[in-house]
C-alpha cells in the first residue's frame, strides 16, 4: 500500500497485466466505474482487452474504441462499456455515448477519464498504468489502484 491508500502492483509482463485484469473482472459489480489512467502506449487497451475476455468469450474481438468511442460487451455479470475519452471536445459529450446508461446499469471501463471532469463517480476505482523502468523495452508495467466507495474493502482482497 502507498501512504495514500493506493495499492501499487508490479507487472512484469502483459500477461500479468491480464492477471489483475481478470482479478478486478471478478471484484467488479453492476454500476462500477473504472477509470484507466496511463500515457499513450501504458496498457490501457490491453487492460480493458483482459477484462473483458475474463467476462466472457477468452478469444472475442475487443478492438480500441478510439474512433468509435464507446464499445459495448454482452457479458455477466453486467454489460462492459469500453469508452475512449480522448476525442471529447467537452465532457458533455459523454451523455450522446450514453454514460448515464453506462453508469447506472453496467461496468464502465473509461479510458483518458479526466476529459469527463465532474461528470465521473466519486466511488470508482481509479487505475494509473505506468510504463515499466525502461521505456520501449518488454511489457512492464506498474499499476497503481486507488478507489472510493467499496473499493478499498475489494482491493483488500485482490490476488493477481
Amino acid at each position: 500500500m502507498a501512504d495514500d491508500g493506493a495499492s501499487i502492483l508490479e507487472l512484469a509482463d502483459e500477461a500479468a497485466t491480464a492477471r489483475l485484469a481478470a482479478a478486478l473482472a471478478r471484484l467488479a459489480r453492476p454500476g462500477d466505474v473504472i477509470a484507466l489512467v496511463g500515457t499513450l502506449g501504458a496498457g490501457k487497451t490491453a487492460f480493458a482487452r483482459a477484462f473483458v475476455r475474463a467476462l466472457g468469450d477468452p478469444d472475442a474481438d475487443v478492438p480500441s474504441p478510439t474512433f468509435t468511442l464507446v464499445q459495448t460487451y454482452d457479458v455477466a455479470p453486467a454489460p462492459v462499456w469500453h469508452m475512449d475519452a480522448y476525442r471529447l471536445k467537452a465532457a458533455e459529450e459523454a451523455y450522446e455515448l450514453g454514460i448515464e446508461e453506462a453508469f447506472a446499469e453496467g461496468i464502465t471501463l473509461i479510458e483518458w477519464p479526466d476529459r469527463l471532469e465532474s461528470l465521473l463517480p466519486a466511488d470508482r476505482l481509479d487505475l494509473r498504468l505506468e510504463i515499466g523502468p525502461e521505456p520501449g523495452k518488454g511489457t512492464a508495467r506498474r499499476a497503481v489502484l486507488a478507489g472510493g466507495g467499496d473499493w478499498p474493502q475489494r482491493l483488500a482482497g485482490l490476488h493477481v
